[in-house]
């Protein structure tokens, strides 16, 4: 799951959402936006279904295996609050997902790779790891090498969705600042975490 490399469109038509952001993924599920498969008339999911559903949402969405999904779950069943609503917030702070929502990179995976690959520095240090989880202060940086500047830059330049407002992104010096924490209704993705939050406590 957090290595899909398999038809991005036919993900997007039967979770019914946007879920991989490629051009190419989007044009061809408005082509054929009805669900995959050979049924003439679509079959009603049961609660376990829908439950199910959603939970594909977030692990497509945010690139994570189940056991990714579920260590987060049991970090934010420990914290103070409502448990989707700070399960979904650690998704929107894994790295990664700080990356694409700075507009450093089209989609989720190519942020996935780029940090990854070693792209990125935390703090003024390498670091590889696309679920590490960012907080206040924190700074992000892209690696001194000018094809990796030239690349990002790109990307940068061509960005036309909104920047999260918690974030603070430099554009001169490609760096990305952890303003403050997201809020729930900075939350990216939509989806009935509620469902999921029942499904995993099961």
């Amino acid at each position: 799951m957090a290595h899909y490399t398999g038809p991005k469109a036919r993900i997007n038509r039967r979770l019914g959402i946007d879920i991989f952001e490629s051009s190419g993924a989007i044009k061809a599920a408005e082509r054929k936006p009805q669900p995959p498969g050979m049924a003439v008339r679509p079959r009603k999911l049961s609660t376990y279904g829908e439950a199910m559903r959603e939970k594909q949402k977030i692990k497509y969405y945010y690139g994570l295996g189940e056991r990714q999904l579920r260590r987060l779950f049991l970090k934010a069943k420990r914290a103070q609050g409502n448990t989707g609503e700070n399960l979904l917030l650690f998704c929107e702070r894994r790295l990664d997902s700080v990356v694409r929502l700075a507009g450093f990179t089209k989609t989720r995976p190519q942020a996935r790779q780029g940090v990854g690959h070693g792209h990125f520095l935390l703090n003024g240090k390498k670091h590889d790891i696309p679920s590490t989880l960012v907080g206040v202060g924190d700074s992000i940086h892209v690696k001194r090498r000018q094809n990796l500047s030239e690349l990002y830059r790109g990307y940068q330049e061509n960005f036309d969705g909104q920047l999260a407002d918690w974030l603070t992104v430099g554009t001169a010096n490609q760096e990305i600042v952890i303003a403050r924490l997201p809020s729930k209704e900075e939350i990216t993705l939509p989806v009935e975490v509620g469902m999921v939050v029942e499904l995993l406590s099961r």
